[in-house]
């Protein structure tokens, strides 16, 4: 996969991922941990399909049988990410949780430079900062904070970006793994280590300890037929396929780049309220959203020049032959 293609399919993920906010503005009767459920559920469910068709049945649950400590972990963190986000909400405003979200690319920068060694270019850093400080411009008027609900709130929605980076760091280390010779990943012995682990399995197991923390919490169900209809094509489309695409693209995309494009997902869900007339965005949101899209473009433009300049310079200068 090429990084240009990788970055396309980081984007559609966003895309998909924010139709949640739109969506759930529709539902009936299902509300917080019912909601939390059923979009797992129907995330596992549609998972189990996918991975079938792309691993076959017997592998896919080989995988979550000897996948090793980084196939739990990740999974682990798909579920911290997909059950703290609905909990969060039930205990702060929306404005708290996605400016709280938004630390996610700091968070992901300072993990792979701690677990994996990586020197951020100063634009990436830039980029970070500028479009952190977009998220807050655009939902700062809206900042709640000084009773002990909210801050709970906030603690618990704190849980996302850390899951996050620490997934971002965990699927990077685990790619550099896999695109090394075998003779590079032998133990001390010579002995070649285990290979690494699907990380694609790692949603599933996501989906699957998400659905089963949050059922007894959901009791008694109240939903319709009507929004466990809505929830099932968030699973399937707003959850299952964009977080597989995530995966793929993080194995060409640093973990910091693509935790700093995750952020589109707050530009896009605002964007989908505002066409469906469920939401008009106010000027903050507008010229804060602004800021996060010239950060972004301004970081994979010169990323591009960057790269252009390597593979010219390459070109111009082949190594000699023994």
């Amino acid at each position: 996969m090429t990084h240009q293609r990788a970055l396309l399919m980081m984007v559609a993920a966003t895309v998909l991922w924010s139709t949640a906010g739109v969506v759930t503005r529709y539902l009936e009767s299902a509300r917080s941990f019912e909601v939390t459920f059923w979009r797992s559920a129907f995330n596992a469910l549609a998972l189990i399909v996918l991975l079938s068709w792309l691993r076959g049945p017997l592998p896919l649950w080989r995988t979550l049988r000897t996948g090793g400590r980084a196939l739990w972990v990740s999974g682990l963190c798909w579920c911290v990410m997909y059950t703290a986000f609905m909990l969060a909400l039930t205990l702060t405003t929306v404005a708290n949780v996605l400016v709280t979200m938004a630390l996610a690319p700091l968070f992901t920068a300072i993990g792979a430079r701690v677990a994996l060694g990586h020197r951020l270019a100063p634009r990436t850093w830039l980029a970070i900062v500028v479009a952190g400080a977009g998220i807050v411009w655009m939902y700062g008027h809206e900042l709640s904070g000084g009773d002990a609900r909210h801050l709970g709130g906030v603690l618990v929605a704190l849980c996302v970006p850390l899951a996050a980076a620490t997934n971002w760091t965990l699927l990077q280390a685990q790619a550099a793994r896999a695109a090394r010779p075998a003779t590079a990943v032998a133990d001390g012995a010579g002995t070649p280590a285990d290979p690494p682990a699907d990380m694609l399995t790692a949603v599933l197991l996501g989906a699957l300890l998400s659905a089963l923390i949050t059922l007894p919490l959901a009791l008694p169900m109240r939903a319709s037929l009507h929004d466990v209809s809505l929830l099932g094509l968030l699973g399937v489309f707003q959850l299952a396929i964009p977080c597989l695409m995530a995966v793929a693209a993080s194995r060409v995309l640093k973990a910091p780049e693509a935790a700093l494009l995750s952020l589109l997902e707050v530009i896009f869900g605002v964007s989908w309220a505002w066409l469906s007339g469920t939401e008009s965005p106010s000027q903050a949101v507008i010229l804060g959203g602004l800021l996060v899209l010239v950060a972004l473009a301004l970081n994979e433009w010169l990323s591009m020049r960057q790269r252009a300049a390597e593979a010219s310079a390459a070109t111009a200068d082949p190594p000699a032959r023994a």
